[in-house]
């Protein structure tokens, strides 16, 4: 069948084109697409998403109609059906799910307008108000968690907010891990959380609250979390290589994703422990450390810096320089910097730069001779400290 990219990201515009995507009635829809992608995929398509992935290069992930609709109608399941309001990007996986949602449902979504702010999302939520049969329509949304933070700093000063917040049955918050802290303050202001975790490739969330959506699989096998169930994706965009690698079938033919993250069971829920490889997750988007290294190392007197992930209150993760005092030059640690964040975000972009930079004696090892960095990590100051 067609694959059709989608100039832009209007969430009205890709609405219409994700109804007839899923309903079979129009070619499957590339959202993304940063590059010349072939003009026909395999029947059943729905969307392809084109992800940064892990490593910051992208990924076009093909996700069928089917396993979109079981990961709506699993959420469904899990915490009830109603209205949904669109408050991310409908070109990332999250908000492009909560578009299905609503298809699969039969109702329209609400659409938050414009940029992002406490204001239009409590004024967008306040008017989703609706009745069936006498009784309420329950509402939902997905946030990711430094939306929720701003919109819990507003509630403390503007009632109307924290009245938006509580009027949802239940707030989805993915993307990234959501801070302790974070999750109290909305506990404490009546809000009613549950934290997802997934990825374009398993068409969004799949385990909330640690357990996952029924018919969903998770296991952990030498440290690395893997999903099996309908949801999954059927593969990457042209690269059977990559597929082959991210996709495994065990002796019993079953399907596995490897997500590449690090996790354990507790208690039978999952706790996710942060990326096999060197990646963060700040603010939704991923970040490969490796590169913002590359990059702070050819700053003048930080050659011989390592960057580290710590987590971050605001943006789940952030990552943060650290170097020998000695190697540094005769300027202010701010000035110093500054020089590496004009250089990442030269490099890579605004959302990689790094948040600190702290001095030490000496680089912690392993006997190896590379950085230690688990120690340097465990090392770092609190923030304000």
């Amino acid at each position: 069948m067609r694959l059709e990219p989608l100039a832009g990201d209007d969430p009205r515009d890709i609405l219409r084109a994700l109804k007839a995507a899923l309903h079979g009635a129009g070619p499957a829809l590339g959202l993304g697409m940063v590059r010349a992608m072939p003009g026909e995929v395999r029947s059943g398509t729905a969307v392809v998403v084109t992800t940064s992935g892990s490593t910051g290069v992208p990924k076009s992930v093909v996700l069928s109609r089917d396993a979109l609709t079981a990961s709506a109608l699993a959420t469904a399941a899990r915490i009830g059906e109603g209205a949904w309001l669109l408050a991310l990007p409908a070109s990332y996986v999250a908000g492009l799910q909560v578009l299905v949602r609503a298809v699969v449902s039969g109702r329209e979504p609400a659409v938050l307008s414009g940029t992002f702010s406490p204001t239009s999302f409590a004024a967008a939520a306040l008017m989703m108000t609706s009745s069936d049969g006498g009784r309420r329509v329950p509402t939902f949304t997905s946030l990711v968690p430094a939306q929720l933070s701003k919109l819990l700093d507003a509630a403390e000063h503007d009632p109307v907010v924290g009245t938006a917040l509580r009027s949802f049955e239940t707030i989805l918050v993915g993307g990234q891990a959501l801070p302790a802290a974070t999750l109290e303050r909305a506990q404490g202001a009546g809000v009613r959380v549950v934290r997802t975790y997934g990825s374009s490739e398993t068409s969004g969330g799949c385990v909330y609250d640690g357990r996952p959506l029924d018919r969903v699989g998770v296991r952990v096998v030498d440290g690395e979390v893997q999903i099996s169930g309908p949801t999954l994706a059927e593969g990457y965009l042209a690269d059977e290589e990559l597929t082959d690698a991210a996709f495994l079938r065990s002796p019993d033919g079953t399907r596995w994703y490897r997500t590449g993250d690090a996790g354990m069971f507790d208690d039978g829920v999952l706790k996710v422990r942060g990326r096999l490889d060197n990646v963060i997750v700040s603010g939704g988007v991923n970040i490969s450390l490796d590169r913002v290294e590359r990059t702070v190392r050819s700053v003048p007197g930080l050659a011989s810096a390592v960057v580290v992930g710590v987590a971050d209150a605001t943006w789940g993760e952030a990552s943060v320089i650290v170097a020998p005092r000695g190697e540094a030059l005769r300027r202010s640690e701010t000035v110093q910097l500054e020089a590496a964040r004009v250089a990442v975000e030269a490099e890579i972009g605004p959302f990689a730069r790094p948040s600190r930079l702290v001095l030490v004696d000496e680089i912690a090892t392993l006997p190896s001779g590379k950085p230690d960095r688990e120690a340097i990590r465990r090392a770092i100051p609190a923030a304000g400290a």
